[in-house]
């Protein structure tokens, strides 16, 4: 069904800092584009609330009746460290440091990637490029921009001249900065000397020796540009101007940006009509950090073993817990925030699994065709998955007050009511139908704290042998005991 034709999206669109009414470029089809991984590492908790921002804007296009092409790389080469243009490859320092190929590397964090975003039910997307599949197309790419004067080659690098481009286009139109204004990297690097400005940006990068990643090209042996990665996999398959491109708020500024550059400087025009950017994820009220800390990772935080939470979490009540901020807003993860979220997410499944039973009458006293359309005005108001999730809440007002008869409904109205919720809940949010007590977590909960009593019991009776026993015993069932200030909890390995 062509919703889409009764439903109107404004989107923040991160290019005019407005909301704007979306207009695709060709009726009823979408091209999005989101920046994917690096896949040097395991993936951070925060890509996953962005690339599940992007999975919640695909879901809803798709509701509507959109044919989506939605188009997420892998970047598996030439990004290197601190996102600069000189240095060493991130895959190539994690294989140096293993003593494994690159490729190895990249296989093994792909392999993890998708692992953690089936747990979390993404939907896969429409196409799925590699930096390394598409070497060809970045090299003509340059050989296009080099042609219009925006690009010069030294040493077997090319790069990008920003200077020459600001002069008739507006670099820094995306992140709002000014180029007089730009601090300046005036770090000795390897390479940096090449450069006719600090500003300029690398598109191509002559492979050293020791570079392991390397591919013939027009000046010479070496390895594409980070930013030119997106834009040339971004063009290929939506097309030189696309409607959304996506991506977390940190790509702002230089990726974004250059990418802008790079398109009008080979194609003479802007590439996306809507730039729509997802912002950070925060621990405990700070900024995660490899180097602090202050981090904690998907599987950390499924299984509980970790020191930050009190349990383990779902990935359907984690991807509550997410969907309750604003894809725009910092989101602070917290221990009472997800607990809050767990009591929430199965309050809502209790009342979703109440339908079926509901007796119906001749008329109804709630009006659930102005309900279902609150709803559609959530999403259309900028993706606001907050305020659709009240909207749901009320639906569980509404289902409770006709379980305990003081509402009626109509069998229309009650299928009309079914089929929202549920459309909404699992089909746009992304939500598994999974209850408190299918989970198994009532029943592991209760178990591990009878044990945990008798643990308590034999401690304050001074048989510590005991003790002992019963949190060596569970360890190696997996569960681990934790000891603090106010009790005991427990973690799975």
């Amino acid at each position: 069904m062509q919703l889409y034709k009764d439903q109107h999206i404004k989107i923040y669109n991160s290019l005019s800092g407005t909301k704007e009414t979306f207009t695709p470029i060709d009726e009823g089809y979408v091209g999005m584009y989101v920046c994917g991984p690096t896949v040097y590492s395991n993936v951070h908790l925060g890509n996953v609330r962005t690339f599940m921002s992007f999975d919640m804007v695909f879901r809803y296009l798709k509701h509507l009746g959109y044919k989506v092409r939605y188009v997420r790389n892998i970047t598996d080469a030439g990004h290197l460290e601190n996102d600069a243009d000189a240095g060493e490859d991130k895959i190539t320092k994690k294989a140096r440091l293993e003593q494994i190929e690159p490729m190895e590397v990249v296989q093994r964090y792909t392999v993890d990637f998708h692992n953690i975003l089936n747990t979390f039910n993404f939907l896969p997307p429409s196409i799925e490029p590699t930096a390394t599949g598409h070497i060809i197309e970045q090299i003509e790419l340059i050989k296009d921009i080099i042609n219009n004067g925006y690009a010069y080659e030294i040493n077997g690098s090319v790069y990008f001249d920003v200077h020459k481009f600001n002069e008739t286009n507006d670099y820094g139109i995306l992140s709002k900065r000014k180029l007089e204004d730009l601090i300046h990297n005036t770090r000795e690097l390897d390479g940096q000397s090449d450069k006719k400005n600090p500003q300029d940006f690398a598109l191509w990068k002559k492979a050293e020796p020791q570079h392991i990643m390397r591919w013939p090209s027009p000046w010479g042996d070496g390895f594409p540009g980070w930013h030119l990665e997106c834009t040339a996999m971004s063009t290929k398959y939506l097309g030189d101007q696309f409607d959304i491109h996506g991506g977390g708020m940190d790509l702002k500024f230089p990726h974004h940006e250059c990418e802008i550059a790079q398109n009008e400087a080979a194609k003479g025009q802007s590439p996306v009509n809507y730039w729509m950017h997802a912002n950070m994820l925060e621990l405990n009220g700070q900024r995660m950090s490899k180097s602090t800390g202050n981090t904690v990772n998907p599987d950390e935080l499924l299984s509980g073993n970790n020191k930050f939470f009190s349990k383990a979490f779902t990935p359907s009540v984690i991807r509550f817990f997410i969907a309750q901020a604003h894809y725009r807003s910092v989101l602070d993860l917290t221990d009472d925030g997800l607990l809050a979220s767990e009591k929430g997410f199965y309050r809502l499944m209790d009342a979703i699994n109440l339908l079926d039973g509901l007796k119906t009458s001749e008329t109804s006293s709630i009006d659930i065709k102005t309900w279902k359309q609150t709803c559609y005005n959530a999403m259309n108001d900028d993706f606001n998955s907050p305020i659709l999730i009240a909207n749901l809440f009320e639906a569980v007002k509404y289902i409770n007050q006709i379980k305990d008869g003081s509402a009626t409904i109509s069998a229309e109205d009650l299928a009309l009511l079914k089929e929202t919720i549920n459309t909404f809940t699992f089909d746009v949010l992304g939500l598994e139908n999974v209850t408190k007590k299918e989970s198994g977590q009532d029943k592991l909960s209760g178990a591990v704290g009878v044990l945990i009593k008798l643990r308590q019991e034999a401690r304050a009776n001074k048989d510590f042998a005991l003790s002992d026993k019963i949190r060596d015993e569970l360890a190696e069932a997996g569960i681990l005991l934790k000891d603090g200030k106010d009790g005991t909890t427990f973690s799975l390995s």
